[in-house]
């Protein structure tokens, strides 16, 4: 993401979980509404959010918060860090991730295809997990003879790197989990407090 640049606002989110009671520690025992956690699809943003009046969705359902008309969703209530996740959907997480980076492919292979060198002694792609020097210099080699048409293309002509979308996805959760992390690759950064 480029720096000095507002991200994009989130238009489409993806549900984590659905709370009928609300958040756990809330102390009110009366006037507790339903609640939603979801993950953004452009930013991986978590928020949370009020569903309209009736409505249940679903993990995993894709719901519209961009502006004009929501069906699913009366508004979005406030950014959250990850540590305010329920366990459900912390657990839903990884998989919602992994399902959007295979869907949004074209902008996760440009990745492949772009990625530079992030000091003199660390490169972009290692900070996927599970991609070291000799993985790397394997992308960097098959990527000089051409740009990787999709994560197929990058398994066939990279041996030993498998499942991109589950190294995306990680480094997606890494950068969710930690406030401090240095190299924001996929997320924007946490709101300030």
């Amino acid at each position: 993401m480029p720096e000095g640049r507002p991200p994009k606002r989130e238009e489409v989110a993806r549900v984590l979980d659905y709370l009928p009671y609300g958040r756990a520690h809330d102390s009110r025992s009366y006037q507790k509404q339903p609640l939603v956690q979801a993950v953004g699809e452009s930013n991986f943003v978590l928020m949370e959010m009020t569903p309209k009046e009736g409505v249940v969705p679903a993990a995993g359902t894709r719901v519209y918060i961009g502006s004009g008309e929501r069906d699913v969703i009366d508004h979005v209530n406030r950014r959250i860090d990850y540590n305010e996740l329920s366990n459900s959907a912390k657990l839903e997480l990884p998989f919602e991730m992994q399902r959007i980076v295979l869907e949004k492919e074209a902008r996760f292979i440009r990745f492949f295809n772009e990625a530079g060198p992030i000091t003199t002694r660390m490169h972009a792609l290692e900070l996927l997990p599970g991609i070291g020097k000799k993985l790397m210099w394997a992308v960097l080699n098959e990527r000089k003879k051409g740009p990787f048409k999709d994560f197929a293309d990058l398994m066939e002509r990279v041996k030993g790197l498998h499942n991109p979308e589950k190294l995306i996805a990680k480094r997606v959760e890494d950068e969710l989990m930690d406030d401090r992390i240095k190299y924001r690759v996929f997320t924007s950064l946490p709101r300030v407090r």
